[in-house]
């Protein structure tokens, strides 16, 4: 969610800030296979060296099926030390990043103690292999990975709110990569819906820009709903005009033409509207841009001379309704 504010505020186009809105609301799913160490901890042997720089260390885990040893380095020891690993410990550890996580305690150590805290959770001795492939899904909007692929040390921009405004050729790359992903099965594009407050403080601009942002299918899909709600039967042919008319024009004008070419087209005595009703709707009813040339075109003899006489008038001291009957 966003305010119409908020676009004018930033010190970036609007079209960016709009852009940046558009694909923070669009969600990525990203799916990735990662090897897990998971087991209980049998024994944990660390060893310091005579001036405490580096510690070396052992590590036995086991499942209900078997039992390994590993050799830890001074990182993977701070990080059993940071977590409170200790004898008995469910653990997993994630052999990608070196990340532990300590899952509970085994059922095999309930009594080793005579009063255990709130937190502590008890849980069964895994089975199987110690070294397990387990599939991790990672949920990101197709702003955040615009942002960290923006720039060397993108992901402290996420943070600092400041992303500036990024390039289109890099969101062309990553939607290349995206749309591979996708089609690998790595990826899952979750559509989230974008609301703007005070949208009415929006300018010409702006309305244009989003116009732009709705896909043909999209716009097509509006259309056939408002046809629905009108009771209209709308042919393929006026469908495909009709979709086209609101990428030039706009949408609303586009769905104002629906009921019109419905009563051309039961003058026609036709329960179905076509191309030709469509035309002529399109040829009596102007759109904005169309308008705005006509009155441009039309300037000199419409009631805009008239007004700037009758403002002559009033600044001469006479009477304005003269102006208006010359």
């Amino acid at each position: 969610m966003i305010a119409a504010s908020e676009v004018f505020s930033l010190s970036m186009s609007k079209t960016e800030a709009l852009t940046q809105a558009f694909r923070r609301s669009i969600g990525v799913r990203i799916k990735e296979e990662t090897e897990l160490i998971e087991g209980e901890v049998v024994e944990m042997q660390i060893d310091r060296s005579l001036t405490g720089a580096t510690k070396t260390g052992k590590l036995t885990i086991k499942t209900t099926d078997m039992e390994t040893i590993y050799d830890l380095g001074t990182k993977m020891i701070d990080a059993l030390a940071k977590e409170k690993v200790t004898a008995g410990d469910i653990i997993s550890i994630d052999k990608t990043s070196g990340k532990v996580s300590k899952l509970g305690r085994s059922f095999a150590r309930s009594r080793d103690y005579d009063a255990m805290g709130a937190d502590t959770k008890f849980v069964q001795c895994p089975e199987g292999e110690i070294q397990k492939r387990k599939e991790v899904v990672h949920t990101v909007s197709l702003h955040e990975i615009d942002v960290i692929n923006s720039r060397t040390q993108g992901f402290l921009a996420l943070f600092a709110g400041d992303t500036g405004e990024i390039k289109p050729e890099l969101r062309n790359q990553i939607n290349t990569k995206v749309a591979e992903w996708r089609e690998e099965g790595k990826a899952e594009i979750i559509p989230g819906v974008l609301f703007i407050d005070e949208v009415h403080m929006l300018d010409i601009e702006c309305f244009s820009f989003l116009n732009r942002a709705l896909e043909e299918d999209d716009i097509q899909e509006i259309i056939k709903i408002r046809c629905e709600e009108e009771d209209v039967s709308l042919s393929a042919e006026a469908l495909n005009l009709l979709t086209s008319m609101a990428k030039e024009t706009t949408l609303r004008y586009s769905l104002n033409l629906i009921s019109c070419a419905q009563v051309l087209a039961r003058k026609r005595k036709s329960d179905k509207v076509d191309i030709q009703d469509l035309r002529r709707c399109y040829t009596y009813f102007m759109d904005e841009k169309r308008s705005v040339q006509w009155l441009k075109e039309q300037q000199g003899s419409l009631v805009f001379e008239e007004v700037n006489a009758a403002v002559l008038f009033v600044r001469l001291g006479l009477d304005p309704l003269l102006s208006l009957d010359s």
